[in-house]
């Protein structure tokens, strides 16, 4: 009897260590997450500036459209290239291969996580920063935490403390900060085709919320490494099998002309390249943040990537951020102290084990 008391608070200091640990580990995914996703607008803005996106005429909507549904899925194939690489060096590929294969149990939730992530929040965001610009693509995705934190604790009753929301809210407001004088400078009003934009940037902040939620279900009983390159498999298959194959069925739109020119420009591609390395080890780190820290908390510390988008963009510019970027930075940074400060027990008990159950 005395000797089981004795071990228990042992117990108890081991059991505190482990779920520390777990925590840093998943506040450091969502850091990575921030810093890759940042860095993705830089390459992501750029290629509208190549060949053959450059030429096509801005009252052209149809045109548009369909230039941005061929880079959304020319850059999906391209992440898909570096997560094979990512499982191939980790010794993942046989598990991917189970994993694909396990459609009712598994991978159902990864197919509706790709639709959400890529036709919608990829393809939305690469619309906004088209049709109306960088700075308003990512402020609107800034929402996207809010999005995910609300399906989870409604869909899987995830919980959301006080000081989780706390936080979340601070580096939301912190994001507004940073982009919110940038925004209004770059919208213009007379822009017919900007409604366009401000679609594509709802649809980014609900898809990327929504993918978040989902694919949390099927990382529950499978390898997020594993995961996310099923969620690419399936998110090619739509553009492939589905989405183009409609649009030249029953459109005139040149798709198969935008596809050849995207991938003979060499300028296109290393635009193209470099925002796939980034959006592949984003997403893995995405991924990996959720099953330890919950989705609301990984897609809040990944709401981080306003402060670094800015940095990569004045690092490449040469024009240092304004005074509102350091408030911004203050509230992010802030926000993210606020969350990480949580007891790592709380973080720990974030799901009700029987939704999880319920649902594999």
């Amino acid at each position: 009897m005395s000797g089981a008391t004795s071990s228990t608070p042992a117990l108890k200091t081991a059991l505190h260590h482990h779920f520390a640990r777990l925590q840093r580990w998943g506040f450091i995914w969502a850091l990575w997450t921030a810093v890759l996703w940042g860095a993705w607008y830089v390459p992501g803005t750029a290629l509208w500036y190549e060949h053959p996106y450059v030429d096509i005429p801005a009252d052209q909507q149809g045109l548009r459209l369909a230039a941005t549904a061929v880079m959304t899925w020319v850059h999906a194939v391209m992440v898909f290239v570096f997560l094979l690489l990512w499982n191939g060096v980790l010794g993942k590929v046989g598990d991917y291969a189970r994993t694909f294969v396990r459609f009712r149990k598994i991978s159902k939730w990864y197919a509706l996580a790709s639709l959400c992530g890529g036709p919608m929040a990829i393809f939305g965001s690469y619309m906004a920063m088209g049709f109306v610009g960088p700075v308003f693509a990512a402020v609107t995705s800034l929402f996207y935490p809010v999005v995910g934190a609300v399906i989870a604790r409604f869909w899987y009753h995830e919980k959301i403390s006080g000081r989780a929301a706390l936080g979340m809210a601070i580096i939301i407001m912190g994001g507004m900060v940073i982009y919110g004088p940038g925004i209004f400078g770059e919208i213009d009003i007379t822009n017919n085709n900007a409604w366009l934009g401000y679609v594509g940037g709802v649809m980014s902040a609900i898809g990327w919320g929504s993918e978040g939620a989902v694919a949390s279900r099927a990382m529950d009983v499978s390898d997020p490494d594993v995961g996310i390159q099923c969620r690419f498999t399936f998110e090619i298959g739509f553009w492939s099998l589905i989405i183009l194959p409609v649009i030249l069925l029953f459109t005139e739109l040149p798709v198969l002309k935008l596809v050849v020119d995207t991938v003979t420009n060499d300028e296109a591609m290393l635009w193209i390249v470099l925002a796939a390395v980034c959006h592949a080890y984003s997403y893995t780190a995405f991924y990996k943040s959720f099953s330890l820290i919950g989705v609301g908390r990984g897609e809040a510390i990944g709401n981080l990537y306003a402060v670094f988008a800015l940095i990569f963009i004045a690092a490449f510019t040469l024009q240092f951020p304004a005074w509102y970027f350091i408030v911004g930075l203050v509230l992010t940074v802030l926000g993210s102290f606020v969350m990480f400060s949580e007891p790592a027990e709380a973080i720990a008990e974030l799901r009700d084990t029987q939704s999880i159950m319920d649902v594999t």
